[in-house]
């Protein structure tokens, strides 16, 4: 059996019935079929869970056994493909003009296959019909009015979605460091993979029923039913869209979530059942994804990604030369002083148009004369911004923020633990929840760990 042959035949077939090409991982499954492969093995292969190779399969099987009219499962592919059966697919009944024939297997070709669905897309609601026009809801979204280079963090992102079938993907950051921008570009790159995209904030702290009945409001809608009731029911329901269409879910703002004056990552109370909520989108078997945005890392996901379940967790760093552009923007002069502020502001694209428009009223965009100015400058908007990231704080987090900020040694654990009386249990508790937050980075020097606070949080609290 040609393997390239099949894979034409099969690519042929799924178009008629979606409009769209067989993607990677439903390619790797029929090649791996074909050389008779265990679902285990080609999860191996292409870095996929094994239970979201077995979904993809047996939606590919089930499309497959629809436009040939006959049950095909992995167990039959070969022997089905390899007689070079004669079948007439109910598309292609449906068209007059010009069909090719592998195999004696009459298929359209795309032209006329093209000019099929356009007809058909007037008469047919089901979103698996309209791939290439996916319901889009960005109500709750931000006007994103300029995107800097993210290339890389694009790159990662769209193959943990499409190729490696992630289903749960956590977005970490400070806050302004990109994560709803990044969000909010990406479905530009992958929105003709998906049937649904969906973007809300948590901004304002609604309750896991909430949220349920206002993602659930989108499908009921479109299917002319009522949403359930009770939380348990609008759950399950959901769930079951996630397997019957292929959605991207984006959760903005989840730190919101979590309490103010406890340790990174704890829920407000009333708020614990979406630990359950992400755990469930972790190991369901489904075919969506549903991406998390958050300040602080929610502490049952590492939980989750040590069990080996299809979930990824990206933390956005500095824009790095990409920054430039923002100071292009605002026409600031010194170009050759501009990595001085990227440092200084650590690629912050909030904090660095802050700062950007500060040297513009103040400095006549003059970056050298700003910079005369050996101390970091905190605008008040800044100011403002690194406020909300110290209110969050615990006490113990704050007093240990106000030692690492009021010395000039750096501190490791043996240091810290002198200096702030705190138990060891309490010391480290307290030093992973700085690090979940941003706050706080390790450094290695003579074979030690030391921690330094983020520079600009030193200086606003050196000021307090």
């Amino acid at each position: 059996m040609d393997i390239e042959e099949v894979l034409e035949l099969a690519d042929h077939l799924i178009f008629t019935k979606t409009g769209k090409h067989l993607d990677h991982l439903q390619q790797a499954i029929l090649r791996g079929t074909i050389q008779n492969c265990t679902y285990s093995e080609i999860a191996e292969d292409h870095y996929a869970s094994e239970s979201h190779v077995k979904w993809v399969g047996s939606e590919l099987w089930k499309m497959i056994s629809e436009e040939l009219g006959e049950t095909v499962k992995k167990s039959n592919f070969r022997a089905i493909f390899e007689k070079g059966r004669i079948y007439k697919n109910k598309i292609s009944s449906a068209i007059v003009g010009e069909t090719v024939t592998v195999h004696h297997i009459n298929i359209c070709s795309e032209s006329e296959r093209a000019k099929a669905q356009q007809q058909n897309k007037s008469n047919l609601n089901d979103p698996q019909t309209t791939l290439n026009q996916p319901h889009i809801d960005l109500n709750d979204a931000p006007k994103i009015t300029k995107f800097y280079d993210r290339t890389q963090e694009l790159f990662t992102l769209e193959k943990w979605m499409i190729e490696d079938g992630v289903q749960l993907i956590t977005l970490l950051g400070l806050s302004g460091i990109g994560k709803t921008t990044l969000s909010l570009h990406l479905i530009d790159e992958i929105k003709s993979n998906f049937d649904y995209i969906i973007y809300r904030s948590l901004s304002f702290a609604p309750t896991l029923d909430e949220t349920l009945t206002n993602l659930l409001e989108i499908f009921c809608k479109q299917d002319k039913i009522e949403i359930p009731l009770k939380l348990e029911t609008k759950f399950s329901q959901l769930f079951n869209y996630l397997r019957q269409y292929r959605c991207l879910i984006i959760l903005d703002d989840i730190q919101m979530l979590f309490c103010d004056g406890q340790l990174a990552g704890h829920y407000q109370s009333g708020y614990e059942n979406y630990q359950l909520f992400y755990k469930k989108i972790a190991e369901v078997c489904h075919q969506s994804c549903v991406i998390l945005n958050s300040w602080e890392k929610p502490r049952e996901i590492e939980k989750i990604e040590f069990e080996n379940l299809p979930v990824r967790t990206l933390i956005l760093g500095s824009l790095g030369l990409a920054a430039q552009d923002i100071f292009r923007d605002k026409n600031l002069s010194n170009p050759e002083t501009w990595d001085i502020l990227i440092n200084t502001y650590q690629g912050n694209p909030l904090w660095l148009r802050m700062i950007a428009t500060l040297i513009q009223e103040l400095f006549n965009s003059r970056v050298t004369e700003f910079l005369y100015y050996d101390e970091p400058i905190l605008c008040d908007s800044l100011q403002d911004q690194l406020k909300l990231q110290f209110q969050r704080l615990s006490p113990q987090e704050k007093m240990l923020i106000t030692v690492l900020s009021n010395s000039p040694e750096i501190f490791n654990l043996q240091s810290l633990s002198t200096q702030t009386k705190l138990s060891n249990s309490d010391l480290l508790n307290t030093i992973q929840s700085l690090i979940r937050r941003f706050l706080v980075a390790r450094e290695e020097k003579d074979n030690m760990t030391f921690f330094i606070v983020n520079p600009l949080l030193k200086e606003y609290v050196k000021r307090l």
